[in-house]
C-alpha cells in the first residue's frame, strides 16, 4: 500500500514539476501560431507568413526560440527562399506573455510546504504509535506486536513516510501556486481533492489486498494529514521578505 502510495505521489509530483515548462511551451506556441503580415524583402509587397509554432515552442525549452516559416502566401512557388522576413515577422506581434509562468514559479512557497510535511509526519508517528493504532495496524497487516515494534525502529519506513509527506505537501503547494491564491479553505480544498484522487487510484489499482481495518486506519490518517497539509500550506503566514512583490 505504501509503495503504491509513494509511486502515485511520485507521478503527481513529477506532473506538477513539469507544469511550469508546459505553461512556458504553451505560451510560446500561442505567440507564434497565428499568421502575420510583413513586407516581402524580394517584392516589397505585403504577404502573410506563419511560423512553425511547434519548433519555436520546443526549441524555447533549450534557450531562445528557433524561428522558421511554416507557410507563406508566396509559397509553394517561392518555398525555397531564404526567409529573410523572419525578423520583421517576429516584430509584427508582441512577445509571448510569460506572466503566468513566472507567477507559478515564484509562488511555490517552501516554508509552508516543509512545515506541512513535518506536521503530517508527526501526525503519522503518533497515529501509528503503540498507544493508538499500532496493535490494530499490526494485526491488519499480519505482523506480531514484536515485529511491528522492530519495524517502527527501522529507518526505511520513516524515510518512505517523510518522502510521501514531502511529495504530497509540495504537490499541494504547487497546485496553490498554479491557482494563484493562498488561504486555509483553498488549501484544504486543494489538498482533499489530491487526496481523493490518489485514494481512488489506490483502491482501483489494489482493491482486494487490504483489510477493512487497514483501510480505515490508513484512510483516517491520510485524510487528517491531508487536512493538516492543506491548512498549513494555505494559511501559514509568510515573512514579508518571502511574499511576492505585488503582495507587499
Amino acid at each position: 500500500m505504501l509503495v503504491l502510495f509513494f509511486a502515485l505521489l511520485l507521478v503527481v509530483g513529477a506532473c506538477l514539476i513539469l507544469l511550469a515548462p508546459a505553461l512556458w511551451t504553451k505560451q510560446i506556441y500561442d505567440s507564434y501560431r497565428d499568421p502575420r503580415a510583413v513586407n516581402c524583402p524580394e517584392t516589397h509587397a505585403q504577404v502573410a507568413v506563419r511560423f512553425n509554432a511547434w519548433r519555436a515552442a520546443l526549441s524555447a525549452m533549450r534557450g531562445k526560440p528557433q524561428l522558421s516559416l511554416a507557410d507563406c502566401t508566396r509559397w509553394p512557388e517561392r518555398a525555397g527562399c531564404d526567409q529573410a522576413c523572419i525578423h520583421d515577422a517576429e516584430q509584427a506581434a508582441p512577445p509571448p506573455d510569460l506572466s503566468l509562468v513566472r507567477s507559478y514559479a515564484n509562488r511555490v512557497t517552501h516554508l509552508p510546504a516543509l512545515a506541512a510535511a513535518f506536521a503530517a509526519w508527526v501526525l503519522g508517528v503518533a497515529w501509528h504509535s503503540e498507544y493508538v493504532f499500532r496493535p490494530l495496524w499490526a494485526k491488519a497487516v499480519g505482523l506480531s506486536d514484536q515485529q511491528a515494534y522492530d519495524l517502527a525502529g527501522q529507518l526505511t519506513p520513516h524515510l518512505l513516510t517523510v518522502s510521501c509527506c514531502l511529495l504530497f505537501s509540495y504537490g499541494v503547494a504547487a497546485a496553490l501556486a498554479w491557482q494563484g491564491s493562498r488561504s486555509v479553505w483553498r488549501g484544504i480544498q486543494t489538498s482533499l481533492t489530491l487526496w481523493l484522487v490518489i485514494s481512488v487510484a489506490l483502491i482501483l489499482v489494489n482493491p482486494l489486498s487490504n483489510t477493512p481495518d487497514l483501510l480505515w486506519i490508513e484512510g483516517g490518517y491520510t485524510f487528517l494529514a491531508a487536512l493538516l497539509v492543506g491548512a498549513v500550506n494555505g494559511g501559514l503566514p509568510l515573512p514579508r521578505r518571502l511574499l511576492p512583490k505585488e503582495s507587499r
